[in-house]
């Protein structure tokens, strides 16, 4: 099952709190939880990728321009834009490289965004990362928002560690690998989680901090 619809997270939160009493409070504090589902594709995912590493404000107005300058459903025309066209729309070096390892793959059919709605996340996870400059977060992200995929908690984030902190009323920082561990205990619904804990970190004095869609769906 995937989340598609505004529903599906009203019914993930209702089991999450039945799974985790202490996530009442949470999602008391946090309000509502929006879907955020944004486009497949390769749109997406070069959304995904613009916000790595800097403010959700900054990642749309890259995006934007970007958009505006190239078609980003065309792997051909991005590998066809030259540097300095992206240089203007804001990119850095090590995202112009990914940007153009990814038009590269989907070129080559080594990523094929159609078969990754089929695979369970750890092999879709496995195929997007297997692109030069996509790590685990940005796969996990891309899978949540663009995918739907219903049981995903990206715990390098560093926005959901520190509101799992707050949330918990722990001592320290969870390291992704504890935060990995403690989310486990949300399966299968944490996918919906992330979201809340998301929400949650902004509601307790934290910026927006979930990925920018870029792209709605």
């Amino acid at each position: 099952m995937r989340i598609a619809t505004q529903r599906d997270i009203e019914a993930g939160l209702a089991a999450l709190v039945r799974l985790d009493p202490r996530l009442a409070a949470v999602a008391a504090v946090a309000g509502e939880v929006p879907l955020r589902a944004s486009a497949g594709g390769l749109p997406g995912l070069i959304a995904i990728v613009m916000a790595q590493q800097v403010s959700k404000a900054s990642a749309e107005a890259i995006f934007g321009r970007l958009s505006a300058s190239v078609p980003l459903h065309d792997a051909a025309a991005i590998l066809d834009a030259g540097e300095e066209r992206l240089r203007a729309a804001g990119l850095s070096r090590p995202k112009m490289r990914t940007l153009r390892a990814l038009a590269q793959a989907v070129r080559e059919g080594r990523l094929d965004f159609a078969r990754l709605e089929t695979l369970p996340a750890p092999a879709a996870i496995a195929e997007l990362a297997a692109v030069k400059g996509i790590g685990r977060w940005t796969a996990e992200c891309h899978l949540l928002f663009a995918c739907g995929h219903p049981d995903l908690f990206p715990a390098g984030d560093l926005a959901l560690q520190i509101a799992v902190q707050r949330a918990f009323g722990l001592e320290s920082r969870p390291t992704e690998k504890a935060l990995a561990a403690l989310a486990e205990g949300f399966s299968p619904h944490r996918s919906v989680a992330a979201r809340l804990f998301w929400r949650y970190y902004a509601a307790t004095g934290g910026r927006d901090a979930a990925p920018a869609p870029g792209i709605a769906a």
